[in-house]
């Protein structure tokens, strides 16, 4: 199972603006946030991610109630974080 799971922006790559470092659950993680040059994220904002890309930006509110779902499925969403945890970029 695939999951969207919220990710707060930290900061972006200098030398490549569509890259930036969000936290997803206490790991850090570069993601590709090109697909949101209409509407760029700022550090702080959440963002929904996938398969390494932002999709959307999401309110602190909704990331809050995402979290909330995903620790709540258990399993999928202990794989989820197991796999980024294992694909860690600082």
């Amino acid at each position: 199972m695939c999951l969207g799971i919220p990710g707060e922006v930290i900061e972006f790559l200098p030398d490549q603006p569509d890259l930036a470092r969000v936290d997803v659950s206490g790991v850090r993680r570069v993601v590709n946030v090109g697909l949101l040059s209409d509407d760029p994220p700022a550090p702080g904002e959440w963002v929904l991610i996938h398969v390494g890309f932002a999709l959307s930006k999401i309110d602190e509110d909704e990331a809050a109630a995402a979290l909330e779902f995903l620790e709540g499925i258990g399993q999928a969403y202990e794989d989820e974080l197991a796999a980024l945890q294992e694909s860690r970029i600082d």
